[in-house]
C-alpha cells in the first residue's frame, strides 16, 4: 500500500472549462482523496467555500515555500 504524503500539496488553476467556482491562476490545497486520484480526480475547497472534485486536468502541482504554505494554515 502506498502511503501518503503528510505535507499539503499545492495545485494552480490552469483551465476552468464550466466551472464557475474555479479561479485561472489561483493556487489550492488538494484535500486527500486517493479514490478520486485513481479516476483523474482531485479534491479542492473551491470558491463556494466547500470541497469538490474537479478533473486533475485542470490543475498543476506546485511547491510552495514553508512560509506560503503555513499562511494557508492560519487563513483556514
Amino acid at each position: 500500500m502506498k502511503e501518503i504524503d503528510p505535507k499539503p500539496q499545492f495545485v494552480v488553476c490552469v483551465k476552468n472549462e464550466s466551472c464557475s467556482d474555479l479561479e485561472l491562476r489561483k493556487v489550492y490545497e488538494v484535500l486527500p482523496d486517493p479514490k478520486a486520484a485513481k479516476d483523474d480526480y482531485i479534491r479542492i475547497i473551491d470558491e463556494s467555500g466547500e470541497d469538490y472534485l474537479y478533473p486533475a486536468s485542470y490543475f498543476y502541482p506546485v511547491k510552495l515555500p514553508k512560509v506560503v504554505r503555513e499562511s494557508f494554515r492560519i487563513a483556514a
